[in-house]
């Protein structure tokens, strides 16, 4: 479970009207967190970095916790609408009904988020998932909020152990998915969660960033 549309404010690193070069807001492969905090739900996830096969990354163990991290960072979304990060997970969560507060559980998230400044309940946000069964491209309103929407990137167990690398054009996805153009994200989120279902998972999240390109 995770409400992240109740954290992100008006405030966070600007930007300017420039070209962009690709922007890195996970900097996990050289050992930063600089701008990351954490916010627990239920219980805690561990997050710490890592040596990997893939270099520096980001771990997360959760055992029937729900905690994140994010980071508030304003987003250019006309000069790099894409998102583009890796991850790995080392299982996936059985019989669960990912439509349902019970079943809102994934062994990896990672969260773009739009503040609606001071009309805070117009902040939306697209969950990009490693889907425990359905199918990959398909979405689904968050079972606690449907100002988020889930999206499924990876499914099923077929890639456990594997890194993958994922890109999403977000413009492209608010405007199909929420509805209307949006030019700027507001926040970024990673979760690994068990919460709902009291079991364990174990992920880990490679550098994320926005691009020009997919």
């Amino acid at each position: 479970m995770l409400l992240w549309i109740f954290l992100v404010t008006d405030m966070g690193t600007s930007f300017s009207g420039a070209a962009k070069e690709d922007m890195v807001v996970g900097d996990f492969g050289v050992g930063s967190l600089i701008g990351w905090q954490e916010k627990s739900f239920k219980n805690t996830t561990r997050y710490e970095l890592v040596q990997d096969d893939l270099g520096m990354v980001l771990k997360a163990d959760s055992n029937n916790s729900a905690s994140g991290m994010y980071r508030e960072i304003k987003i250019d979304l006309v000069e790099t609408p894409c998102v583009i990060w890796s991850w790995k997970v080392d299982n996936v969560l059985d019989n669960l009904d990912e439509t349902t507060k019970s079943g809102d559980d994934y062994p990896a998230r990672l969260y773009v988020v739009f503040s609606g400044g001071l009309s805070f309940w117009k902040t939306h946000a697209l969950n990009y998932v490693w889907s425990n069964g359905r199918p990959i491209g398909s979405a689904w309103p968050n079972a606690y909020t449907k100002s988020s929407i889930n999206i499924a990137v990876q499914s099923g167990p077929s890639k456990v152990g594997q890194w993958t690398r994922q890109s999403r054009n977000v413009r492209n996805d608010y405007k199909h998915f929420i509805g209307g153009d949006v030019k700027q994200a507001d926040a970024i989120a990673i979760m690994t969660d068990t919460d709902n279902s009291g079991s364990v998972a174990t992920a880990f999240y490679g550098d994320v960033r926005f691009s020009s390109k997919c």
